[in-house]
């Protein structure tokens, strides 16, 4: 009774990394068969598509850098603190990411546009997560008198995401992490002398 679960999850797990890297339309069954050692018989035991098993893959590969950020923000005191560890989050995720291939979310959302729509508004959930919790943590700021008042939450949060994929972008296209160094170092200067308040 024990067996499928176990065997679903290595399943996911396996594929995870092959989705990643590869995109949706980049992975055949033949190469989840490859990595996993069953037949297609034995995948669709468990899983009734392959767009099923895709987003079972993205939901493993969310875990993953879900408990990235908890770890981090764990021992977090400040919104100061809590924005920096973002930016260290993400500078982690060239040298060593959550998953093989990078940020799901950002390679989800490039690889689905259209075509996938499920896939698709899994990966804008994801981003609307971490989206929302920059721009909860910058208001928290603003209230406690950490932060200057006057600022947007909402452009902060887009400000510092639109600026960390596309270091994640340059970074895994030349594999040269100075890319996101660049952008850690301007973000991190960015939220010291125009985010939080002159003492």
């Amino acid at each position: 009774m024990r067996r499928a679960p176990t065997t679903r999850a290595s399943i996911v797990a396996q594929a995870a990394p092959l989705f990643n890297q590869r995109g949706y339309t980049g992975v055949s069954m033949s190469d989840i068969m490859a990595a996993t050692g069953l037949k297609k018989g034995g995948l669709y035991n468990h899983f009734e598509s392959k767009e099923q098993l895709a987003l079972a893959a993205f939901e493993y590969a969310i875990r993953q850098v879900r408990r990235r950020f908890i770890e981090a923000l764990r021992t977090t005191q400040t919104a100061t603190e809590s924005l920096l560890a973002i930016l260290g989050v993400m500078q982690r995720y060239v040298v060593d990411p959550p998953v093989l291939g990078g940020c799901p979310v950002l390679n989800t959302a490039v690889d689905s546009d259209d075509a996938h729509p499920a896939l698709r508004t899994r990966a804008q959930q994801a981003m609307t997560e971490l989206q929302d919790y920059i721009r909860v943590t910058v208001q928290q700021g603003i209230d406690s008198g950490e932060f200057r008042d006057g600022l947007d939450p909402d452009a902060i949060a887009s400000l510092l995401l639109a600026t960390l994929d596309g270091a994640l972008v340059l970074s895994k296209l030349y594999d040269d992490p100075r890319h996101m160094h660049r952008a850690v170092d301007h973000l991190a200067w960015y939220i010291h002398h125009n985010v939080i308040s002159p003492k």
